[in-house]
């Protein structure tokens, strides 16, 4: 299999989350048994493990003390279906953080995770990729054939491409998963391996197609995030003339990145935002404004408890029937940001717990350009989505998190020149 050394419980654990993550990208159902196998192994693993490793990671424990306000706020709550429906998909925030306080793990064998989770998205992609361009082909002869179309000639299949482009980006490219966690994933595989030069076409084809993938998603979230590292790099540059060279293609990326239509709808939709306000509003843009303004009155009104992991939903619900909100009300949707989705919940405390998380990870992770850019990409996606609410979310925080709060970051340049240096020296003594 793909991981080899050690007891046969660890070799299974490790191979079990690496399947799991080449099926993260291509939905829901697909990875959920091989992640299951991975925390029955992890646990067993326990038993067996040096238990002096719980003390050198206790920043871990955070996770368990998050999973446990959630159980105590069902005290409070009425809807017990749907809290305990949260708890069983956030069981993994309870079992992997304690899995990998008793897991030694390498570089190298990290590394295999997200080899494993690109490999997933260049399928999801190919697979999206088909589907899209199936439907776009119906769009556009659809157009073409319709009665009602009096341009002609070049003028029609023209117009019906253009129908045909806008039904290519956005939810309508991404069935499998929702573009925001696929665009999650993608960033911060770039993150991960864009810290190292490119040294074959094969490698230059497979970032061009996860920037390609990235766009096409039409995230508004990930593009700032993408936009906002790219800019930081681009600064930290020592050499003007690679500096200004590099100024020049993030320009340029911008503008390409700009001229997504989902861009412009998004634009339109920030700058009528104060007109219509109480009407049935079409944008999910808009839309995601006045839910967070809704889960700040909420928060106001219920500050130190929340009100419970299973009402938080039915309450927003209920604010946005009292403040005339229609589109988010049909839509029933969630907080659309972990952080104020938290305070509802749990109230200060589960926020208090969660920020300490990031803090530390941020002191965790001030050692590199890379590392900070990995920080950025998770703390910004949890300001633009619930992520610790559906499974896809949970289950990839819950183990990338873990491993990035250990004292042997995944990320660190340490690791790499260990591993690096133990080649080197095993070439030297063959």
């Amino acid at each position: 299999m793909f991981y080899r050394e050690g007891h046969w419980v660890v070799k299974t654990f490790w191979n079990s989350l690496y399947i799991a993550f080449f099926l993260l990208p291509l939905g829901i159902n697909l990875p959920t048994p091989f992640f299951i196998i991975s925390i029955i192994l992890g646990i067993v693993n326990i038993f067996r493990s040096d238990k002096n490793l719980l003390f050198d990671n206790k920043a871990l424990l955070l996770f368990p003390l998050y999973f446990i306000i959630m159980c105590l706020s069902l005290i409070y709550t009425d809807n017990i279906s749907d809290g305990f429906d949260l708890l069983q998909r956030s069981l993994s925030l309870l079992f992997f953080p304690i899995i990998f306080l008793f897991v030694k793990e390498d570089a190298s064998t990290v590394r295999k995770l997200f080899d494993f989770l690109l490999f997933g998205l260049v399928v999801s992609f190919v697979i999206n990729f088909s589907f899209a361009v199936y439907h776009v082909l119906e769009v556009i002869n659809e157009r073409i054939n319709s009665p009602e179309l009096s341009l002609e000639g070049i003028s029609v299949v023209l117009y019906a491409f253009l129908n045909g482009w806008d039904h290519l980006i956005g939810e309508e490219f991404s069935k499998l998963v929702n573009p925001s966690y696929v665009s999650l994933y993608i960033l911060l595989v770039l993150s991960y391996y864009l810290k190292n030069t490119l040294q074959s076409r094969l490698q230059v084809l497979i970032i061009v197609i996860l920037f390609l993938y990235l766009f096409l998603l039409a995230s508004i979230a990930a593009y700032l995030i993408l936009a906002t590292i790219s800019l930081l790099l681009v600064v930290s540059i020592t050499d003007k003339s690679k500096k200004y060279t590099m100024m020049i293609v993030f320009i340029l990326g911008v503008i390409v990145f700009l001229n997504n239509p989902r861009v412009f709808d998004f634009y339109t939709s920030v700058t009528d935002f104060s007109e219509r306000l109480e009407i049935d509003n079409t944008s999910v843009e808009k839309s995601r404004l006045l839910t967070w303004n809704t889960s700040i009155a909420l928060i106001k009104e219920a500050p130190l408890l929340g009100y419970g992991i299973g009402d938080t939903n039915d309450v927003l619900i209920e604010k946005y029937k009292e403040l005339n909100y229609f589109h988010n009300y049909n839509n029933k949707y969630n907080a659309h940001n972990q952080f104020l989705q938290t305070f509802i919940q749990t109230g200060i405390i589960g926020f208090a717990v969660l920020i300490n998380i990031f803090v530390l990870l941020a002191m965790r992770m001030n050692r590199s350009k890379n590392e900070m850019a990995v920080f950025l990409i998770l703390i910004i996606s949890l300001f633009f989505e619930s992520m610790l609410v559906r499974f896809n979310g949970i289950v990839f925080f819950s183990i990338i998190i873990p491993l990035l709060l250990k004292k042997r970051s995944i990320l660190s340049s340490r690791i790499i020149r260990n591993e690096s240096t133990l080649e080197s020296t095993t070439k030297t003594n063959n």
